[in-house]
């Protein structure tokens, strides 16, 4: 299985006055442009995940629907899954994983929960990466566990959003 874990993108801060309740905080203009490059590195790319897993956190379905947008990925293969929230224990989603019956899954949430699912999907104590705010990791899982998979790369925005 490859497992795609992408970072939401940049949404409105916590310290703004017009921020909503924390579920709700949304990408900013900044955010969804930024956001629409890396999806389009990705697509160049030519990575072709068969299931697609979001937070149901608002900035994280933005990510997500831009994403699968780009990819091909329709609107009703998206599943929002309470295991990719920011408070979710990282086994959570092994166990969605699971029930996905995909060998490509893209996953959209937040930090450092994406950084704790790589540790823990590569056998590490500790995150080993760091994602910016829609960056892209890709882990190579012999089977929808952890502790047994490969990092494959870690892309940040920067890069993705020069891929052609």
């Amino acid at each position: 299985m490859l497992l795609y874990l992408v970072r939401h993108g940049i949404a409105i801060d916590r310290e703004d006055p017009n921020c909503p309740v924390e579920a709700e905080r949304h990408l900013t203009p900044k955010g969804v442009e930024r956001t629409r490059e890396v999806a389009s590195g990705l697509a160049a790319m030519g990575i072709k995940p068969r299931a697609a897993l979001s937070s149901p956190y608002l900035r994280a379905l933005q990510t997500a629907e831009i994403v699968c947008e780009a990819l091909g990925i329709s609107p009703a293969k998206l599943k929002r899954t309470p295991a990719l929230l920011p408070e979710a224990a990282v086994a959570e989603l092994f166990r969605e994983l699971k029930k996905a019956h995909a060998e490509e899954v893209i996953c959209f949430g937040h930090a450092p929960n994406m950084d704790l699912v790589i540790a823990l999907a590569v056998g590490s104590a500790h995150p080993v990466t760091e994602l910016k705010k829609a960056g892209v990791a890709c882990v190579e899982l012999p089977s929808p566990a952890p502790g047994h998979g490969t990092l494959q790369w870690v892309l940040t925005p920067k890069i993705l959003r020069k891929v052609e």
